[in-house]
């Protein structure tokens, strides 16, 4: 099975789902502690069914427990739990040449983001890169009440890679025009940098594509899964999906200038 796939075609939008994915490879399965549920509850599945928004599709299937694609590459192996909330990840520390093996896919990954995203803005002289992600919200257990709303909104929007005297208006557009869906008979809760703020890769996308580049950050809030489980609401991730798919296309004609 390949590591992501990419799916190309015309238009400014770039949708990414860096975490969605599941897969490890087997030389590192019997180095790892946490049994497959665990880890599965740190990952952000089902946010690869939110790349539809994007007109270019990176779909990854490595599980950030084999190299994680949103933080810096000096720490995009997880060494102890110190850097994995508190999970023992590993049986043993990593040998060298596995933890080798794991930045090369580190470096491949970016060169290939790299060169998507100068494809978009040679061809529209910007791009908007999506960076999907979810988050728990239950993390003292399943029993006990969730995360307190007002500091955890159904969706986060990161921005603080972004350069506002530019994208500012087309970041506040998309948040008046996602907040107009609903989710489980309520309004969609969407908010900017409540959460989180962005992760590495936008960052990295700032430093080296500059104002030309916005990227929105979206974490999802896991209300469409039960976070312990794993089962899938899928009422609620449809809702959401329309909701993104809605904002998305007014988003597509701002930047198409249509």
């Amino acid at each position: 099975m390949h590591p992501w796939t990419i799916m190309r075609s015309p238009g400014p939008l770039i949708a990414t789902a860096i975490h969605a994915g599941h897969q490890v490879r087997p030389s590192l399965l019997p180095h790892l502690a946490l049994p497959a549920d665990e880890r599965l509850r740190e990952e952000d599945p089902h946010t690869n069914e939110f790349l539809f928004a994007g007109d270019t599709r990176i779909d990854v299937a490595v599980s950030r427990f084999e190299v994680d694609l949103n933080r810096p590459r000096e720490s995009a192996v997880y060494t102890g739990p110190d850097c994995a909330w508190g999970l023992d990840v590993w049986r043993e520390p990593l040998s060298a040449s596995e933890h080798s093996a794991s930045l090369a896919l580190y470096d491949r990954f970016y060169a290939d983001l790299g060169g998507v995203i100068e494809e978009r803005v040679a061809a529209h002289g910007q791009a908007v890169v999506l960076d999907l992600h979810s988050y728990n919200h239950r993390r003292d257990g399943p029993t006990a009440p969730p995360a307190d709303p007002a500091a955890n909104p159904v969706l986060n929007v990161g921005t603080k890679a972004a350069d506002r005297e530019r994208w500012g208006g087309v970041i506040d557009q998309f948040l008046h025009d996602v907040c107009r869906g609903s989710v489980a008979g309520s309004p969609l809760d969407a908010r900017e940098n409540v959460k989180f703020g962005g992760g590495h890769m936008s960052r990295w996308i700032a430093s080296r594509f500059g104002a030309d580049v916005l990227v929105l950050c979206l974490e999802f809030k896991k209300v469409f899964m039960d976070e312990w489980t794993g089962a899938l609401h899928r009422d609620r991730l449809d809702e959401l999906r329309r909701a993104v798919g809605r904002a998305t296309t007014k988003l597509r004609a701002t930047i198409n200038g249509t």
